[in-house]
């Protein structure tokens, strides 16, 4: 449920976030109001920098917030692949089962392989 929340409010202060970067003017905006293009403002003679800019600092702080909160929340529900990757194999602990007595061997000698018969002369 919690994750649930924090992903839902993730996705809403990131997309809120790509909009008030788009929003705001570049650097180089100021040398096009010089030359009177700047007669269309929405917010007035002095511009939306600062309060863009307050904007944009507490949605990235709210982003980098969500973030850490979803690493947290992740961390703890499932443990990691790795975990225990590095310790040796545990001794084993029960005794070997003893194996059973194999059955006495036969003695048979060996028949020489077959092969070409030497000829009598």
């Amino acid at each position: 449920m919690m994750t649930t929340v924090l992903v839902i409010v993730h996705v809403i202060v990131c997309l809120a976030l790509i909009m008030i970067v788009l929003l705001q003017h570049g650097k180089g905006a100021g040398i096009g109001a010089a030359f009177g293009g700047s007669s269309q403002t929405v917010f007035g003679s002095t511009g939306a920098a600062p309060f863009l800019a307050k904007l944009t600092a507490a949605a990235a702080i709210l982003f980098m917030v969500t973030s850490l909160g979803l690493t947290f929340v992740g961390r703890q529900k499932e443990p990691s692949i790795m975990e225990g990757a590095g310790k040796p194999p545990a001794a084993q602990t029960a005794p070997a089962k003893e194996a059973a007595p194999a059955p006495p061997a036969t003695e048979k000698t060996p028949e020489p392989a077959p092969g070409p018969t030497p000829e009598k002369k």
